[in-house]
């Protein structure tokens, strides 16, 4: 039989590992199985450019038009979604029933996100497609109210677009403040300030207990006994890892894929993982984790091809993730691994308090940097961060 590398997932990771494997002169066969039927495309403008009509739907593929950059090399299996996988056989079951054999494995399914309990009435999105985008942006232009349930990016991010195109707009936040669980609650206050002085009324410490609507969703009811009317609503409450699909097999799942710091999940039979889906070993820290960023997907993906035509010269992931957020005109942006058990640290840019550092650090070490406006303090915390440097380093460099 021929080599046969096959990527499940047709999102940024698995079109990246595809391409990267012809780049490196991988003579086998390269098959990539997507779910949707559309081509390959970038996530991070469903929630920007493309919510807010700048882009039209295709400026989003990856690669040409068709959605590829891959010349005919790899075979393109849209519209498929994987079943199951039989590992020490060496087969990937199709949702067709057709059993595709391989020689080495990409699992770069993404995530699911999390949707609201009971009767969802239409009108009620979540964000992860191409389709949901356009669908959003179709009921934004019939105007609010929106509400947006959930304060981290995402959400945010369609909360700054919604007020752009001047919708009235409420953050509905389980916890004391947006983005508190990444950030913590300091942090998170000053996301949800960015917000307030825009116009959106943000509501914290209150949950979602049911929409209501006959046709279409009419009113929110909250946990405090309030009610909102509403003509939309966009949950934004966090994701799952596609990982339902895996459960039969003899991979180790936790949350994820759960990988080595070589992004496999089983050497013996060359199954990696990469993007959303994968739970990466960090050999700076030791700990595990998934890591939902463009530039770590990207990353992970080069890597996994790397390591599958260089089995004996084996690379780690040692790359900070860094992380971006356009909202109301302003860069945010998320460099390092933040923890809100971390020690917090803020700095504010001399004659300007609009620019503002979150720095986070444990034992002294900077281990991570939420900048609101500050590049070019994001970038030095960057560097500071790569080679393991101190916080008291940061502060110096930024100051």
């Amino acid at each position: 039989m021929n080599r046969r590398t096959i990527i499940v997932g047709a999102g940024l990771a698995g079109f990246r590992a595809a391409q990267e494997l012809r780049a490196r002169r991988y003579d086998g066969e390269v098959v990539l199985v997507g779910a949707e039927t559309h081509p390959p495309y970038d996530r991070p403008p469903l929630s920007k450019q493309i919510l807010s009509g700048r882009w039209s739907p295709h400026d989003a593929f990856l690669g040409t038009a068709e959605g590829t950059e891959l010349d005919g090399s790899v075979e393109l299996r849209l519209g498929t979604a994987a079943k199951a996988l039989h590992t020490a056989g060496h087969q990937l079951v199709l949702d067709t029933g057709e059993a595709l054999a391989f020689d080495a494995l990409v699992i770069a399914t993404g995530t699911t996100p999390r949707t609201l309990q009971g009767r969802v009435p239409p009108g009620v999105h979540t964000l992860r497609t191409l389709d949901d985008s356009t669908a959003i942006r179709s009921d934004l232009l019939r105007g609010g109210p929106l509400v947006v349930v959930g304060g981290g990016f995402v959400g945010a991010e369609v909360a700054a677009v919604a007020r752009e195109l001047g919708l009235q707009v409420t953050i509905v936040e389980a916890l004391s403040a947006p983005m508190e669980r990444a950030v913590g609650a300091a942090a998170g206050a000053m996301c949800g300030q960015i917000h307030q002085e825009h116009g959106v009324t943000v509501k914290c410490n209150v949950s979602v207990e049911r929409c209501d609507g006959h046709h279409r969703v009419e009113r929110v009811h909250l946990s405090d006994g309030a009610g909102l009317d509403v003509a939309l609503v966009v949950v934004g409450v966090g994701v799952r890892p596609n990982t339902g699909w895996l459960e039969t097999s003899a991979l180790p799942l936790d949350n994820g894929v759960v990988c080595d710091e070589f992004g496999c999940a089983d050497q013996e039979n060359r199954i990696y993982s990469a993007g959303d889906v994968a739970k990466w070993l960090n050999p700076r820290t030791g700990r595990r984790s998934r890591v939902e960023h463009w530039n770590s997907a990207n990353e992970q993906a080069r890597l996994v091809a790397h390591n599958i035509t260089n089995p004996h010269q084996q690379l780690v992931m040692d790359a900070v993730p860094y992380f971006w957020s356009d909202q109301y005109g302003e860069k945010i942006q998320l460099v390092g691994e933040a923890d809100p058990r971390l020690q917090t640290t803020v700095l504010t840019r001399r004659g300007d308090e609009a620019h503002r550092l979150v720095l986070f650090s444990e034992n002294g070490t900077l281990s991570a940097a939420l900048g609101f406006g500050w590049t070019r303090a994001v970038a030095l915390c960057r560097q500071v961060i790569t080679r393991g440097g101190s916080l008291e380093e940061a502060v110096a460099q930024v100051r």
